[in-house]
């Protein structure tokens, strides 16, 4: 669902990384990793109304960058 229906993007996978005491450049012993969880990227995804090559008119969910890039061709 949530994946871009241009160019496919979806989510990626990351980390969550919880760290605690203070640098060693700043006089500290150094940081340390208290935690590390799971979480996901999404991307800018927007509704909009495209026109496709056969004339129909959709109403899509498209990536930013896609619209950016002018790879859309919307609606009026």
């Amino acid at each position: 669902m949530r994946r871009c229906a241009i160019c496919g993007k979806g989510a990626l996978n990351g980390n969550v990384i919880a760290r605690r005491g203070l640098a060693k450049k700043k006089g500290g012993v150094g940081k340390k990793i208290t935690g590390i969880t799971h979480r996901k990227f999404y991307p800018n995804l927007q509704r909009v109304k495209a026109r496709f090559q056969n004339g129909t008119i959709r109403r899509v969910r498209v990536c930013t960058g896609c619209l950016k890039a002018g790879k859309v061709l919307k609606a009026l």
